[in-house]
């Protein structure tokens, strides 16, 4: 049985009252129209799990203490900045049920709110002397810059194997919860290797949480979206490129032809659908999810067994094994 978010977050549940309380300060600004909008994010804002791989991680090594609040601050920060960046490269006008910033402020604003969430991230590890929190967060936002440059590419010609997936979903997903757990091992230890271990786990883990959305796209439940986005913006997802490899030549290039002239047409994108759940493409996909799933825990289990731990391992299965 999956823990609820809020039994996991009970071992620093006041640490999050305070991080709360430097998330909100970090959004204040002379210019009233930001604060307007940053109040609407504050208002609005999601589970917030990034900072709690931050803290979890910081308090399983050793503790927590000002340099991991800043961390879990630089991470959310990034983390809404992308947000607001991909409704506009998307150009979805709901988020987590609300309006986007886009849809009641426009793209030329809202690109604009990314930018100063993102340089408000970058000052407040500067200001605090924390470079090397920077340069894991700068690292996480060149990967996820170019795993979306690369998706946006390959939908073109919708040449992705799985090879390329994985790279897409390494650098676009996995990297800002790799930096997650990175920047929470850097803010109490200067070990390297500890540091890079922790970087690996956020990648398993992020590599997972990546899959088990794309099922989403398959799936009965309702999850915020609806089924078959993912093929309308002709995304190639893990349970597609293994369906198409299945295929005769022939076929595989009818398919793409379809998604590539008819994914707005809702009874072809249906087609596409139950041709995946046939060749077996769903359950392909969570044998690979599964098996990210197993090796993030097979590294958590090489720190040491303590309440963090457990939490931790609970906040994994959480993020991986959600229904929603």
């Amino acid at each position: 049985m999956v823990a609820r978010l809020q039994d996991i977050k009970a071992p620093i549940a006041q640490d999050l009252i305070q991080f709360e309380k430097h998330f909100k300060e970090s959004l204040n600004s002379h210019v009233p129209l930001l604060n307007k909008i940053s109040y609407y994010l504050v208002k609005r804002k999601g589970k917030q799990v990034r900072p709690l791989f931050v803290f979890l991680t910081a308090k399983l090594l050793h503790g927590i203490n000002d340099k991991t609040h800043t961390a879990a601050s630089l991470i959310e920060l990034l983390h809404t900045a992308t947000l607001v960046h991909d409704d506009v490269v998307d150009d979805s006008h709901m988020r987590r049920g609300f309006f986007s910033i886009n849809a009641l402020w426009k793209n030329k604003i809202a690109v604009l709110v990314g930018d100063f969430l993102l340089s408000r991230g970058f000052l407040l590890a500067i200001d605090k002397g924390h470079f090397d929190l920077l340069k894991i967060l700068s690292v996480a936002v060149k990967k996820m810059s170019e795993g979306e440059l690369l998706q946006l590419e390959k939908a073109r010609k919708l040449d992705i194997d799985e090879s390329v997936y994985f790279d897409i979903i390494r650098s676009k997903t996995a990297s800002l919860i790799a930096a997650s757990t990175s920047s929470g091992a850097a803010s109490v230890t200067d070990d390297k290797e500890v540091r890079e271990k922790c970087w690996d786990l956020g990648e398993k883990i992020g590599m997972a949480f990546q899959i088990k959305d794309d099922l989403f796209d398959y799936g009965e439940q309702e999850i915020g979206k609806p089924r078959g986005i993912d093929i309308k913006e002709k995304k190639m997802t893990l349970p597609l490129i293994y369906t198409l490899q299945q295929l005769p030549l022939g076929q595989r290039k009818q398919i793409i032809n379809i998604i590539k002239r008819q994914s707005d047409n809702p009874v072809k994108v249906r087609e596409i659908i139950s041709l995946v759940k046939e060749k077996q493409g769903l359950q392909y996909a969570e044998e690979i999810m599964n098996q990210y799933h197993k090796e993030a825990l097979d590294i958590l289990n090489t720190f040491p067994a303590n309440e963090s731990n457990e939490a931790l391992q609970q906040l994994i299965d959480f993020v991986i094994l959600r229904r929603k």
